[in-house]
């Protein structure tokens, strides 16, 4: 209970009057129950803000917790009688109901445990008031003899007043007597009665008396006790005091209780066997699967608070869950392999080890972690990966064997009111903890110091590198599902989509990537299934379309980076890289084959197209550079694609467009969709060669141009590029095509060129339709303004001289008499004649916002003339010099002096 407020002790003061009146005789004994009813009664007829006193408050919400339970079962029991005639009436009910409260045993407990703290409570009270009545007489007698004397103080001070003092309900003395009757020498009626008194008590006051180690002690002892129902009430003690304790008394709790599992997963009692199984509907298992849970909820919620006090009360906590989690038994101990160990508790509670995620999410308390693990209890990391070693044996010769290994979730699913775990289950769930484990653990340089590691059955050390390339192989050599076209793998718990999320993650840290994945080792492990379907050999693979996908999927991650596209090209070690194939020739053959449907055992998968889009992108990862394009020049990848790109675009011109029969119609319509989808894929992947100026020349040589430049342009019109990354890809590739006559001429004659002048000429003489004016626009200040940055840019890249030349050669500038406000620019001569050479009032006049304009052309034709083949070409054809001096001549103010 919390310590009283005034208005409490002014009320139990009243309640303490009204019984030392009643029971002269007996006031060093027990108030009677019926006479402190008596008084309670009173003080609420008398009293209006009874129900308002926090004392009050406590008793009622006690009564009804201990007591509601059997209320709560009494009243459904006369609900289903009074359906049944059995019982009738309102009056009749609540008689019924209150007889069977008072004749519980819970009441009765209850009763007792209320009259032993108000026994104390009463008997403090007590002893206050006697001394506050005696200090009183004394403080009158001196005032007295003080104000005969002509001596008179202010000083006095009414601070050991009872009324300005707070009381506890449970003093020093009483936790020392709770101390001795939990002890487990004392009978089981005394160690339960005071236990219910503990339960009553608030947590924060007990965790933090003087008599806590001893009471700790006791409690972590009692854990062990066979009655469950003297244990529940202490884990729900403990329970309480985590939810409102703060983490430096809370930490308390928690390594007693992780003490108390510690020491008996160590005992003689603990009899659990992996091979037996696990049946969670047993009491004792389900006893020790609560005390287990109860460590694990606290585990996760910890860390949000433990950064507020010193490190020493978070090294207690992460000191005593490694202790027990890592618990080694006594040399002459008969425990063997087969032990059912407390990780394989806890894997049951958080099978992807989300407590140790957010225990190493901050660097605070991972270095805390780290340093145990390297100092103390590395027998975790070393149980962790012979965990993942031991299943990935077992699937390899499965796999071998050409069986199946049971899948533990694909039972489940089937019977969900299955309450018992098989020895392979367990052991699968072991692993899938340790492989969560693992993976969070190499994300960071501390934990990557922890290898390698020594396995007692292995003769090598184990290196990070190893378990790298065992996390590869479990892609393939795992139990998975077949993925769809159409629908998500939502199976979050087979080991290749873990090993994926791990793995994913990697390649999005840099440094971690570079320190542990780019090694040839790893993606050898990963082109295992790829050489093995280029070789011809003999593949023990459970789901070849989903390993596949998911090999290229990690292989464009690693690709996208600089460190990772260097080990594809180059390998690890760049000088002996002529000794043995890099990895992107190997992708590269893959892939023409693929494009040739040359491999046999994907022939007639649905998954086929998927999987050649996912290898043709990471074969574009390389070929968008330079060094990765000389390289794959001689496989002819370009002819491939182009020749691909050509059977698909006749396939789908000769679908038929109609049919009589619906469900061919929508089998007709799907096969369209995907031939249509992969067209584009096809072409998308000629367009990116134009990054750079040979992979240009390569597209040139397809005949692919005009189509790969519609492509493009209906991308962008359909606004799919929308990231700042794609953006900048698609000005490359203008850039670039701009460089040649015949792309440029492709990009007119596709539309893009009008589109993006269409596009300026809105942002730059009409500005936002959907601004509402309620002022003047302020005169711009910056040299282009923000809104027409991204196709001043596009012009830039586009106007480059073969492009200007293609473009402009031979055309004049049109030099209407009159412009209408409806004519928008279409061509360059278009905007060269609007925006740039505006040498007439028609011009002038034609413009909404002339200064803005024509500042915007005159910075364009400023970025032109720096090349000079294209300043000889505009002055040739357009005397641009000339037109501009000419309007700054005109520009010039007269004076009566003589000329400006």
């Amino acid at each position: 209970m919390s310590h009283f407020t005034n208005e409490d002790e002014a009320l139990l003061q009243s309640m303490l009057r009204q019984l030392l009146q009643s029971v002269k005789e007996k006031i060093t004994g027990a108030p009677s129950v019926e006479c402190a009813e008596e008084i309670l009664l009173h003080l609420e007829e008398t009293d209006e803000n009874f129900h308002n006193y926090e004392f009050v408050k406590y008793l009622r919400q006690y009564i009804k917790n201990t007591v509601g339970p059997v209320i709560e079962e009494e009243t459904e029991k006369c609900t289903s009688a009074q359906n049944q005639g059995e019982i009738s009436g309102y009056d009749t009910l609540v008689q019924h109901l209150t007889k069977k409260a008072r004749e519980s045993k819970e009441y009765r407990e209850m009763m007792t445990a209320l009259k032993n703290v108000m026994m104390v409570v009463v008997e403090s009270l007590i002893n206050k008031f006697e001394e506050d009545r005696m200090h009183d007489k004394e403080m009158a007698s001196k005032a007295k003899k003080e104000l005969q004397s002509g001596y008179y103080t202010d000083n006095c001070s009414d601070s050991d007043s009872s009324f300005n003092q707070s009381y506890a309900f449970m003093s020093q003395e009483q936790l020392q007597l709770l101390v001795e009757r939990l002890d487990p020498s004392q009978p089981k009626e005394v160690r339960q009665e005071a236990l219910q008194t503990l339960c009553l008590a608030p947590a924060s006051d007990i965790l933090s008396s003087e008599s806590w180690p001893s009471l700790r002690k006791h409690l972590t002892i009692s854990l062990a006790d066979p009655d469950a129902t003297f244990s529940e009430k202490i884990l729900r003690f403990y329970a309480k005091s985590f939810s409102s304790s703060p983490f430096n008394l809370t930490k308390e709790v928690y390594t007693s209780l992780a003490r108390h599992l510690e020491l008996y997963f160590l005992s003689g009692e603990y009899s659990l066997h992996i091979s037996a199984g696990l049946d969670v509907s047993n009491s004792d298992v389900n006893r020790l699967l609560k005390k287990v849970r109860l460590l694990n909820e606290y585990q996760k919620e910890a860390p949000s608070s433990w950064i507020r006090h010193p490190e020493k009360y978070m090294e207690e906590v992460v000191e005593s869950t490694l202790s027990f989690l890592s618990l080694k038994h006594k040399p002459n101990h008969p425990a063997s392999p087969d032990f059912l160990s407390p990780m394989h508790f806890l894997a049951l509670l958080d099978i992807k080890a989300v407590w140790f995620r957010k225990w190493t999410h901050a660097y605070y308390s991972r270095r805390v972690v780290f340093r145990l693990l390297e100092r103390k209890y590395k027998s975790l990391i070393n149980a962790a990966v012979q965990q993942c070693l031991d299943y990935f044996e077992l699937c390899k010769a499965a796999v071998n064997k050409n069986s199946k290994v049971g899948d533990f979730f694909q039972q489940h699913c089937s019977d969900m009111q299955n309450f018992s775990y098989t020895g392979p289950e367990l052991q699968y769930i072991y692993f899938v903890h340790s492989l969560c484990l693992l993976g969070r653990l190499l994300i960071y340089k501390q934990g990557q110091n922890l290898f390698p590691v020594q396995l007692k059955n292995k003769k090598d050390s184990v290196s990070i590198t190893d378990v790298l390339v065992l996390f590869a192989q479990l892609i393939y050599y795992s139990p998975s599902y077949p993925k769809t076209a159409l629908v998500a793998d939502t199976d979050n718990y087979s080991p290749e989509s873990l090993v994926m999320e791990i793995l994913q993650v990697f390649c999005d840290q840099t440094a971690c990537a570079a320190e542990c994945l780019y090694t040839d080792a790893v993606i050898d492990a990963l082109l295992h299934p790829v050489q093995s379907l280029l070789s011809g050999t003999e593949l023990y693979i459970n789901c070849l379309e989903t390993t596949l996908l998911d090999v290229a999927d990690i292989l464009a991650r690693i690709s996208a980076s600089e460190d990772g596209l260097s080990l594809l090209l180059y390998g690890e070690n760049e000088k002996n890289a002529k000794d043995t194939p890099a990895a992107a020739h190997v992708l590269v053959q893959f892939t023409k084959k693929l494009l040739h449907d040359n491999i046999s055992l994907l022939s007639g998968s649905e998954l086929m197209p998927v999987i050649k889009g996912a290898f043709i992108f990471v074969c574009r990862q390389m070929y968008r550079t330079c060094e990765g394009l000389q390289m794959l020049i001689p496989y002819g990848l370009h002819e491939s694609i182009a020749e691909a790109w050509r059977k698909t675009k006749l396939l789908s011109e000769r679908v038929p467009t109609t049919v009589t029969d619906a469900d061919s119609t929508s089998s007709i319509s799907q096969d369209l969709k995907t031939s249509l989808l992969w067209e584009e894929t096809l072409l998308d992947a000629l367009l990116n060669f134009c990054t750079t100026p040979k992979g240009l020349f390569l597209l040139h040589s397809t005949g692919a141009m005009d189509d790969c430049v519609d492509f493009m342009f209906n991308s962008l019109s359909k606004k799919i590029q929308t990231n700042e990354y794609e953006d900048f890809g698609n000005r490359i590739i203008v850039t670039q095509m701009a460089t040649t006559p015949m792309a440029a001429v492709a990009l007119r004659n596709s539309g893009f060129i009008k589109a993006l002048l269409t596009e300026l000429w809105a942002l730059l003489e009409c500005g936002k339709d959907d601004l509402r004016i309620i002022q003047p626009r302020p005169t711009p200040v910056d040299p282009i303004d923000q809104s027409c940055q991204k196709s001043f840019l596009f012009l830039v890249n586009l106007l480059t001289y073969p492009a200007v030349f293609e473009l402009l050669s031979k055309q004049d500038i049109p030099n209407k008499p009159m412009y209408s406000f409806r004519e928008v620019p279409t061509d360059i001569i278009d905007i060269i004649d609007r925006l740039i050479i505006v040498n007439s009032e028609a011009k002038i006049h034609s413009l909404f916002n002339y200064e803005q304009s024509h500042v915007f052309g005159l910075r364009l034709l400023n970025v032109l003339c720096c090349e000079l083949n294209t300043l000889l070409l505009l002055e040739t054809q357009y005397k641009v010099s000339q037109v501009l001096l000419t309007a700054q001549e005109e520009n010039v103010t007269e004076t009566s002096e003589g000329p400006g």
